[in-house]
């Protein structure tokens, strides 16, 4: 099991590797020539952008954590037989 997951976290790695160059020369050159005040505003701009989809990611895996647990929690209590009765004193 535990390799299995290092296999998954290996590829998972592997495939993000081309992200790492898609950085635009143009858009670098001129982020680095401008001036403090502009880099930190370029900054938060990112920052900005980012928050959107990784708060849809987070909201979506919680929800696949919640349901997980309720479907689950429902599914075994609607398997489980039902206890035998016992009659006493007859």
């Amino acid at each position: 099991m535990r390799s299995r997951i290092y296999r998954v976290v290996l590829l998972l790695a592997l495939s993000a590797a081309p992200a790492f160059g898609q950085g635009c020369v143009m858009c670098y050159t001129s982020a680095k020539g401008a001036s403090t005040k502009s880099q930190a505003a370029i900054t938060r701009g990112v920052l900005t952008l980012l928050l959107p989809p990784i708060g849809l990611m987070l909201g979506l895996i919680g929800f696949a954590f919640h349901y997980n647990r309720n479907g689950h929690e429902e599914e075994v209590g609607a398997t489980a037989a039902p206890a035998p009765r016992i009659l006493s004193g007859e």
